[in-house]
């Protein structure tokens, strides 16, 4: 499967250091560096078909697709075979509208797999006025295994596409052959479909059920048009163009998880490319530019989705996802607070807006946020609700508002019986503030059970020992603890502790110098520094709390 780490060939005969930058670039999916040192390196060997494939996959990932495709060319010119040649090739003349030749060149062997090939096809023959041949390539993947859904579903689109409303429905619906939903655009065609058809119960029916969890005002206006008696135009995929576009994508989603960030995005850059109005493609390419680490791309592309677009909300989300992934955490912030604004009744933004905030430490603003979220909310079910109470909580606990912080832990819990975090949370404070002891403990051991993997949650168990006074039975978790999270300064910090409490000393100060070289809070540092000065007895009895007991002290005393 092609990517910059799949290509290989020889080096360039000249400039030997730009094709290192431009591999090193790659490897690193920074498309602009990529892009720029192909581009160096080719200009002093032009012939090189390493670089020129190298140079099409940077200028796609960066959405220079018309770059893209003269490099294409000029592969495919000198003999190159590359998907990503080909695909950019392909959508060239889904551009163009030159089905025929698309046709000649699937069957001379330009192939990006059979999948793509056939659904390719099927959409080539529509467009070039051939119905027969195009259900029937279509038909081809019905009559495959694993690949059924994705005949029906391009089978439907197309049949919507001349005006068959009737036999679209039937497989959307699965009067034919089960219900077609590869994706959340498969709803919406649905939708679309039955009000054409005059079906706008139903159309209302399928969206409620399909978007039922979605707090989303296009959603919400869509709704309103359709019980207001609105015929609803279908716009999915209204020709071969935008049925290839949807090619893409669908596939694109396919591979979403299955296959490496870089080469999926080739799949959804020319699907939104294709067509510029597919917010759903166009939000699949910038999360995965996000999700390789391409902030200032992915703020690019979520910017381009204008206010008119149904996208527009989740798009901003995004935006400001991404600049908080940059280090813009004020713009991060100002963004969600122009759109909370905009869409006061939207729990989505608020909800961003307090993780954004509560992960900035900026508690009493989180609190408020994810307050507005909430109070949205008519009956709270557990998900996803259960987080928002658990998120507000922390807020609160870090404000030391802690008999509401105790309430909102609790009524996640009630949501979400069982979960290990907020259990976990919940027990370790009980066990910071001395209270409760019990109820943490059984809070904390039932959290272990449900994670046992958990360097934190095993952490949390075994300071409840050493908190109990049981400071050998709290040796062995703490020790399995700072091997789950070993470079976490509160666990590496707490094994000091422990480690000091029966009697171990000097490796007790090689564990606090470890906490320290983690990079603790100002406050914990100036702790840690002072144990290593004066020893944890002697600290203990400057904060006022309860000296250490004896080793073998009955916890029970």
């Amino acid at each position: 499967m092609l990517s910059f780490a799949a290509l290989t060939g020889p080096a360039p005969a000249q400039d030997f250091g730009a094709y290192l930058a431009a591999r090193t670039a790659g490897m690193q999916d920074d498309f602009r560096e990529a892009a720029h040192w192909f581009g160096q390196a080719l200009a002093a060997d032009p012939e090189n078909l390493y670089l020129m494939e190298g140079a099409v996959v940077a200028q796609i990932g960066i959405g220079r697709i018309e770059t893209a495709i003269e490099l294409a060319r000029r592969l495919d010119d000198a003999g190159g075979k590359s998907q990503a040649a080909w695909m950019a090739l392909i959508g060239d003349q889904a551009q163009r509208g030159e089905f025929e030749p698309m046709l000649a060149d699937l069957a001379a062997g330009r192939s990006v797999g059979r999948l793509m090939d056939v659904l390719l096809t099927g959409w080539a023959e529509l467009g070039a006025g051939r119905v027969t041949e195009a259900l029937a390539a279509f038909d081809e993947l019905v009559a495959t295994p694993g690949l059924e859904v994705f005949g029906l579903y391009h089978k439907a689109l197309a049949l919507a596409s001349i005006g068959n409303y009737e036999a679209a429905e039937r497989i959307f619906s699965g009067s034919d052959s089960g219900p077609v939903r590869v994706v959340r655009r498969g709803a919406l065609a649905h939708i679309q479909i039955l009000s054409q058809l005059e079906r706008n119960d139903e159309a209302a029916t399928v969206l409620r059920d399909s978007f039922a969890a979605e707090s989303d005002p296009s959603s919400a206006e869509l709704l309103a048009r359709i019980e207001s008696g609105e015929t609803i135009p279908y716009d999915v995929a209204r020709n071969a163009t935008e049925g290839m576009a949807e090619v893409f994508f669908t596939l694109g989603v396919a591979l979403n998880g299955e296959a490496s960030d870089a080469y999926t995005l080739l799949y959804s850059r020319i699907a939104a490319w294709l067509r510029p109005d597919h917010g759903d493609a166009v939000l699949m390419t910038a999360g995965m530019l996000e999700n390789q680490s391409q902030f200032d791309l992915a703020t690019e592309v979520y910017a381009g989705i204008g206010t008119e677009d149904a996208a527009h909300i989740p798009a901003e989300i995004g935006r400001a996802r991404a600049l908080g992934g940059a280090g813009d955490t004020d713009g991060a912030i100002g963004v969600l607070r122009d759109l909370a604004a905009r869409y006061p009744d939207v729990f989505t933004i608020h909800l961003s807006l307090g993780d954004t905030l509560r992960r900035a430490e900026r508690w009493p603003e989180a609190t408020e946020a994810y307050t507005a979220a909430l109070d949205l909310v008519e009956e709270p079910v557990p998900e996803p609700y259960w987080a928002v109470f658990y998120s507000r909580a922390i807020t609160l606990e870090r404000q030391d508002l802690w008999p509401r912080a105790e309430a909102d832990f609790r009524r996640a819990l009630a949501l979400n019986p069982g979960q290990p975090q907020v259990l976990n949370y919940l027990g370790y404070s009980f066990l910071d503030r001395r209270e409760n002891i019990d109820e943490a403990m059984r809070m904390i051991e039932e959290a272990v059970a449900a994670s046992p993997d958990s360097g934190y949650i095993v952490d949390s168990l075994a300071w409840g020992l050493f908190v109990l006074g049981r400071y050998e039975e709290a040796v062995e978790p703490m020790e399995r603890a700072s091997l789950l999270e070993p470079v976490d300064p509160v666990v590496t910090d707490h094994l000091g502790d422990v480690y000091w409490a029966v009697g171990r000393q000097m490796e007790a100060r090689f564990q606090w110098r470890r906490a320290l070289s983690f990079d603790p809070e100002e406050k914990d540092a100036t702790r840690i520094r002072r144990k290593l000065e004066i020893g944890l007895d002697a600290v203990l009895q400057e904060e006022g709390a309860d000296p250490l007991r004896p080793v073998n002290a009955d916890a029970g005393n």
